[in-house]
């Protein structure tokens, strides 16, 4: 695909741009703790950020808007069927500490007693990678999009995503390219999901109750997070907003009367911007926190069964068995909704220890370029070519075989553009992007209340990136904004 202008630029041009781009940057909040000191903000670097937008097909940017509510309405349906997801996570329940701790919790909270809180909110990210078929001749025909990556604990970046769109319209202004910016869609990202904290927060019905973000004192994305609190004080100034980690919750916190309490303050909503790696827990402690606030009057964000709907769809477990079909009863339109959801994930072939696991086997010899072998545990491998054929010619007729499963393995196009992050030369590099789609929901009970696409955010990568599928290494994410194409 074609960078949205000619490219490269030459070098006085190239110079001014990016030192307009760097200060626009760090006047405008787009802005990071460095990496040497993630626990203050005395000294902030801007944001990686590629210099200029990335071309996007406006059918396929519109597609994964339109889909978003889809999602939204899987997870709400996933996180309230007991028996779905005691039956799709069984093996990792037996097999994983992390998802078993998240079952147990969900158990002893929502299937053995009545919940106190039955209100629940939800801030998604659902990821998107461009996939073609022949990437020599790129059509509207032969490309689509594929789901690589969907979030509810932490979906972050939406503040420094809504800020890089102005970032970009403004470097286009400087070359000279006004005419094209309007290509670049307006990002609301980070105002429409305050709307939604914020009326969550009123539906907890205390006015002195404050929100509060679980958090990591050596996040470099602090900045990120603070968009989110800055706006939700702009809707609403009498908001008290604070910001606590586990150890605190473990030191501090109580149940009284079943409300959350910690510091003098009742909490009405928990939200949670860590939580979602197994090393967040270290010790017993913090899963005693999570039970403590899932068992509390607060409205969690997400609750343990969102964390759990979220750990399956990564998992793919719901595509074994025609699993998925059994949540048809949830969507208005029924079928046709789950389909729209299966066209969006990449080919699965499970590698169980029966023929046709035998034949996935030999086709991904065959032809390793096409697969990639992935493990089922949440945190497991994913290899791809030598690696790939290596494991499957290790594993053999063991059955250690089942405990992964070949995906297609994605192609997405190429993009040039020029790649700017603190410390190092700018570069004009080939990329990959994905796009990103906020959401919002609130259900009570059973019942949906709120289903809402937010805004976007598109996150780019140098070519050797591996993601999902996609051919691509664990690189910088540069911040990025769609060219509608």
């Amino acid at each position: 695909m074609e960078a949205c202008i000619s490219l490269p630029l030459e070098k006085p041009l190239l110079d001014e741009i990016v030192v307009r781009s760097k200060d626009f940057a760090n006047m405008h909040g787009i802005v990071m703790r460095r990496p040497e000191t993630p626990t203050s903000s005395d000294v902030v670097c801007f944001t990686p950020h590629t210099l200029v937008p990335s071309p996007v097909p406006k059918k396929l940017f519109y597609q994964s808007l339109a889909i978003q509510n889809d999602f939204n309405l899987l997870i709400h349906a996933m996180s309230h069927d007991y028996e779905f997801l005691k039956s799709v996570l069984k093996s990792s329940i037996q097999q994983e500490e992390f998802v078993k701790r998240h079952f147990d919790i969900y158990e002893e909270v929502y299937i053995h007693n009545t919940p106190c809180q039955p209100i629940i909110l939800g801030m998604l990210r659902s990821d998107y990678v461009l996939d073609c078929d022949d990437l020599e001749n790129i059509s509207n025909n032969n490309i689509k999009i594929k789901q690589v990556k969907l979030f509810v604990t932490s979906a972050s970046m939406a503040g420094l995503g809504t800020q890089c769109t102005r970032l970009h319209r403004f470097n286009l202004e400087n070359l000279g390219k006004q005419d094209i910016a309007a290509n670049l869609p307006e990002c609301k990202a980070v105002e429409n999901m305050a709307k939604v904290f914020a009326e969550a927060w009123r539906m907890y019905g205390n006015k002195k109750a404050a929100i509060m973000l679980i958090i990591r004192h050596n996040s470099t994305t602090v900045t990120d997070q603070r968009w989110l609190e800055y706006e939700i004080r702009h809707l609403d100034k009498s908001i008290p907003i604070i910001r606590r980690g586990f150890k605190d919750i473990i030191e501090r916190a109580k149940l009284v009367d079943n409300k959350l309490i910690i510091d003098d303050y009742e909490i009405g909503i928990v939200y949670y911007r860590t939580g979602y790696l197994i090393e967040h827990y270290p010790t017993d402690k913090e899963w005693e926190a999570r039970l403590m606030i899932e068992k509390s009057l607060a409205i969690k964000c997400p609750s343990i069964g969102y964390r759990l709907a979220c750990i399956t769809v990564l998992k793919q477990e719901i595509f074994r068995s025609g699993s998925i079909e059994r949540l048809q009863k949830y969507f208005p339109d029924g079928e046709d909704a789950i389909n729209r959801i299966r066209d969006l994930f990449p080919g699965l072939y499970t590698l169980d220890m029966d023929s046709e696991g035998s034949k996935n086997v030999q086709k991904a010899l065959q032809n390793p370029n096409k697969y990639v072998l992935k493990s089922r545990k949440l945190e497991g491998d994913t290899l791809y070519d030598e690696d790939l054929v290596s494991k499957l010619n290790e594993l053999g007729e063991d059955k250690r075989r089942a405990e992964y499963v070949l995906i297609d393995r994605i192609k997405p196009p190429v993009v040039k553009n020029y790649i700017v992050q603190s410390g190092k030369d700018v570069e004009n590099r080939e990329t990959v992007s994905e796009i990103g789609i906020f959401a919002a929901i609130i259900s009570q009970g059973e019942n949906l209340l709120i289903n809402s696409t937010c805004g976007h955010i598109l996150k780019t990568k140098t070519k050797s990136y591996k993601e999902g599928g996609a051919s691509v290494d664990n690189a910088v994410e540069y911040i990025d904004s769609p060219f509608l194409v």
